[in-house]
């Protein structure tokens, strides 16, 4: 079998192509690679298949690579906790009390995220009864201030 330089372009071209038909932005990194094979192969026509294909492999994997540890770097990327601006400043009441930095549970008046109990921390003792307010959102669990008598 004898493959030539304008097989392994029209072979990435397809795959850069297909990235509009199935958008993951990870096919084009496939064909980019395919065409760095083809240039490789234009220059140096006598490389054997197999070093064709590791070359076609490296270059895919090292494109993905730089492309999601380098280029991609959104700071909007969706982490735990990420909808803490929806919930802080909301307030609740101690239904299960907790030491200092240990879990307790706190219940809202309407649900949260999806839920109207949450796992919850503070920097003070909470006892049952004390209303507190969100400050932090940390993972699954509202950090959590308590609210003095007369604050709203």
């Amino acid at each position: 079998m004898n493959i030539v330089w304008w097989h392994w372009l029209t072979l990435g071209l397809i795959l850069i192509g297909l990235e509009l038909i199935i958008p993951s932005f990870t096919i084009i990194w496939f064909g980019l690679g395919a065409v760095i094979v083809s240039i490789v192969l234009a220059s140096l026509p006598s490389c054997p298949l197999s070093v064709q294909i590791l070359i076609w492999t490296v270059a895919s994997a090292l494109l993905t690579f730089a492309w999601f540890r380098f280029f991609n770097t959104r700071l909007d990327r969706t982490k735990a906790g990420s909808s803490k601006g929806a919930v802080i400043g909301e307030t609740g009441l101690v239904i299960r009390g907790a030491q200092q930095y240990d879990k307790g549970t706190v219940k809202f008046h309407l649900p949260l995220l999806g839920a109207d109990e949450w796992p919850c921390v503070a920097d003070d003792p909470l006892a049952v009864g004390d209303r507190v307010r969100v400050v932090d959102v940390e993972g699954h669990v509202m950090k959590v201030e308590k609210i003095a008598k007369g604050d709203k």
